[in-house]
């Protein structure tokens, strides 16, 4: 079993194929990347992120969410910013920075073409 296995098998819920994680974009797995990065530098644990990003999906369940799996990754990535502030990786200033950086890129960008981050993004602060 390859680390990624084992972090499906350990955290409940990942969507998964017989070889791992399945990801509808490219943003989830850069999201799952970064959790497993964050968990290998010993920011959190498997016990404490699983626990963070159950909170997240149970947030999301009260305020509406049809739980049908489409929506998966918005809350691994609400937890993620959730966790990040929370262990001191990222303050929310930032994290509010980014988020609206990612927005306007995303506007920028067409239809169809991968979205990267430009200083330009960040130019309406």
């Amino acid at each position: 079993m390859n680390e990624v296995q084992h972090i499906a098998a350990e955290i409940p819920g990942i969507p998964c194929d017989p070889d791992g994680p399945v990801f509808r974009a490219p943003w989830e797995a850069q999201a799952f990347a970064i959790v497993v990065a964050l968990h290998n530098r010993g920011v959190f644990t498997w016990t404490e992120w699983a626990a963070n990003l159950a909170e997240e999906i149970k947030r999301a369940q009260a305020a509406g969410d049809p739980d049908t799996g489409e929506t998966y990754y918005h809350h691994w990535l609400a937890a993620l910013e959730r966790i990040a502030a929370q262990t001191g990786v990222a303050d929310p200033a930032t994290l509010t920075r980014y988020r609206a950086a990612w927005q306007h890129a995303a506007h920028r960008t067409p239809h169809g073409s991968p979205i990267t981050l430009n200083t330009e993004d960040f130019a309406g602060e």
